[in-house]
């Protein structure tokens, strides 16, 4: 306690000599900018002499300040805010003023309109310094955010917040796996993560659907439902429209779809705030949530969080400086990545800094002073997504340092929440948890020299990038796309079947998904057939099926129903799939995996899961990232469930999680736990005269809580 007490002391006053040479400094510097400012005497002064005397100057400012200036205001708390506001000036020139008459020998003069010019300067300058020396000074953070809830909390008439069950917060570590968790513990990266495992909470694995990545996991976890979500985007024929998962309006039109299908809001109905999230969870209360940030209206723009937390300067100073020091932390970072030939590696230049910045900086900041907030405004339950890791890995890796210290970052974050948790009206469940891993390996087109897309055309005869071109690959697929041509119009010859020439229709759709590949063909409605896609491009399949940086594909047939293809013409029906052929290394319930996804009316034409190679743990992106998820393969389906030991277990011994779905039924079930009694399980819309971002949930026998709420 003694030495806490030293070392808080020891800061203060270190910040108080930094805030008082600095603002000598800006002293000086007035000095020399305006005419009517003096710091010397009439027959002028040496340059230590000058400096001593600003160093007075500065001190005895700070020091009226500090000291007579609350008095002031105090007094004049009952003049109008706009009289106040113009005297401010004048007041604070005069305290100016006072100092300069202070320093020995008349050596400070001021023009009175100068010192109101010089003491607005000061003010702002020493503020803004002081802040920025408190930037890593989460404590004090804490503090502020204390007092601001607090203020707001009265102004709302919240005061008499619900206290007699606990609260309960989710908070979603990004693209964090289950082994990158439990290194990160076991290394000392993570203590405050460690500290729960040992005393608090428990850890669950789970498992994700095909589509490992967060529009899928969430939508899943919030709305309980991710029925066709085949992948992170998507093109559907029967609308004519590219789906994408993080654009304002596929969230809208995802979680319009889950609401339809389940008959329910989501997981946060009653009294709930999704924050940072892709989508609201029927939350009453939004702030950085994509689904709602095109509506207007002051209490449903989620974009109003960014204006809530900013309108504190204290909390754009320090949000500023972290976010310049993480420009500057990336750039060097990469730069020694390159000078040391790390590989694999992508390109981290353009504004890829800035969107580091801004993933790992603001959105962190404003998430988690909303999620403070919420706490201490007795909210019963928040659902709040932190990116920071899963934007930091994609393009340094899962496992680099690079990533370890985002994950240092988010520790503090959490135990920044858990200490905020202690001012709270009401006791706090802490949940953590992570929508899907990462996945590490080269890309595919580092690896080969050529995109999917250029394999795609190549496969179907088309032309191709000359990169492609000039790639053992690309030449390899041009040349078993004409043997197969060949020899698919010799048959054709021989039955009298009418020549398809191959390249015929409109060109292929191909999209990516981390390693997850979907390729369609928009000229035909509906999901073609193996049989169909043969005759319009003979080789294409093979020339998939066979590459050695593709797992395998997913395709109708006209014969057997689905099929699974691999390489060396390996095939089994989705029927009959099983975890081996095919699907051979890819882990368990990779079958029951890609046979729901079959089950998709928006299934592309032909699905395509990179290579895995399970010794190294590797994928090939078939974007540019060395850190991945998207599909099947290794880490990227391997997220977490962190549980506090006083809620039930969420799965039965022996059993597993799998299954955004399932999270979605065990999250509400533990919610049902800390309400209790004082919320009825029936009643999940929003209290009363509070507006809604989501329908009430049904009672019906579709959705409601009473459907979800149950353990499965």
């Amino acid at each position: 306690m003694a030495e806490g007490r030293w070392r808080r002391a020891g800061s203060t006053v270190l910040r108080v000599v930094v805030v008082w040479a600095v603002s000598t400094l800006t002293m000086l510097a007035l000095a020399g900018a305006l005419p009517d400012f003096r710091l010397q005497s009439p027959g002028g002064d040496s340059v230590t002499r000058t400096a001593l005397t600003a160093a007075w100057g500065a001190g005895a400012f700070g020091l009226l300040t500090a000291l007579v200036w609350p008095l002031v205001v105090r007094a004049l708390l009952l003049v109008p805010a706009l009289v106040l506001g113009v005297l401010v000036f004048f007041l604070n020139g005069s305290l100016l003023l006072l100092a300069l008459w202070l320093i020995p020998d008349g050596r400070g003069d001021a023009a009175p309109e100068t010192a109101v010019v010089v003491a607005a300067v000061m003010s702002a300058v020493a503020s803004a310094t002081s802040t920025a020396l408190a930037v890593r000074d989460d404590n004090a953070y804490r503090r502020r955010l204390s007092r601001l809830a607090t203020r707001r909390r009265r102004r709302a008439g919240d005061d008499d917040a619900p206290g007699r069950c606990p609260g309960i917060l989710f908070l979603q570590l990004d693209g964090v796996g289950h082994e990158v968790l439990l290194r990160a513990v076991k290394d000392g990266v993570m203590p405050t993560v460690g500290e729960w495992l040992d005393r608090t909470h428990r850890l669950t694995p789970w498992r994700t659907d095909w589509s490992s990545q967060t529009g899928a996991s969430q939508l899943g976890i919030l709305h309980g439902s991710n029925h066709d979500v085949p992948a992170f985007r998507w093109y559907e024929k029967d609308r004519g429209q590219f789906m994408v998962s993080n654009r304002p309006a596929g969230a809208v039109e995802l979680q319009r779809r889950a609401i339809e299908r389940t008959g329910d809001g989501g997981l946060l109905t009653y009294d709930g705030a999704s924050r940072g999230n892709l989508f609201s969870g029927g939350a009453d209360q939004v702030a950085l949530v994509l689904s709602v940030s095109t509506r207007r209206g002051r209490a449903n723009r989620s974009r109003a969080g960014y204006f809530a937390y900013f309108s504190d300067p204290a909390n754009a100073v320090r949000t500023a400086v972290s976010f310049t020091a993480e420009v500057a932390r990336e750039v060097g970072q990469s730069v020694r990545a390159r000078l040391r030939g790390d590989g694999p590696r992508v390109s981290r230049g353009g504004l890829y800094p800035f969107i580091r910045a801004f993933a790992t900086v603001v959105s962190r900041d404003v998430v988690v002073a909303a999620v403070i907030g919420d706490m201490l405004a007795g909210r019963t339950a928040v659902y709040a997504d932190l990116v920071a890791y899963d934007e930091v890995a994609h393009h340094s890796g899962p496992h680099s340092a690079d990533a370890a210290q985002v994950l240092a970052s988010l520790d503090r974050s959490l135990a920044l929440i858990a200490k905020a948790a202690e001012h709270a009206p009401r006791e706090y469940r802490i949940v953590l948890l992570s929508d899907h891993g990462q996945s590490p390996g080269e890309t595919f087109q580092g690896a080969y020299g050529l995109s999917l897309k250029d394999l795609v055309r190549a496969g179907c005869g088309l032309p191709v990038s000359r990169r492609a071109e000039r790639s053992a690959c690309g030449a390899e697929a041009r040349d078993a796309a004409r043997d197969a041509l060949r020899s698919a119009l010799h048959r054709r010859r021989e039955k009298g079947e009418p020549l398809i020439e191959t390249g015929s229709g409109s060109d292929p759709i191909v999209l990516a998904s981390g390693n997850l590949g979907l390729i369609s063909f928009p000229d035909e409605p509906g999901r073609l057939s193996r049989e169909q896609i043969e005759a319009r491009h003979p080789a294409l399949l093979s020339t998939l099926a066979n590459h050695p940086g593709i797992g395998f594909l997913l395709v109708r047939s006209e014969k057997h129903g689905s099929v699974v293809i691999g390489a060396g013409g390996v095939e089994a029906p989705v029927a009959e799939l099983a975890d081996d052929g095919p699907l051979a290394g890819f882990g368990a319930g990779a079958a029951d995996a890609v046979r729901r996804t079959d089950s998709f009316p928006h299934v592309a034409d032909i699905m395509v899961n990179s290579m895995y190679d399970p010794a190294t743990g590797r994928v090939h992106a078939f974007e540019e990232q060395i850190g991945s998820h998207g599909g099947l393969g290794g880490e990227q389906a391997q997220p977490f469930l962190l549980s506090p030991v006083e809620l039930s277990e969420p799965v039965e011994a022996g059993g597993e999680l799998v299954g955004a779905e399932r999270i979605h039924r065990v999250l509400r079930h533990w919610l049902r736990e800390c309400t209790g009694p004082e919320v009825p399980v029936a009643e999940v819309g929003p209290r009363p005269g509070r507006a809604s971002s989501g329908p009430r949930a049904s009672s019906g026998p579709r959705g409601g809580v009473g459907a979800n709420a149950e353990m499965p």
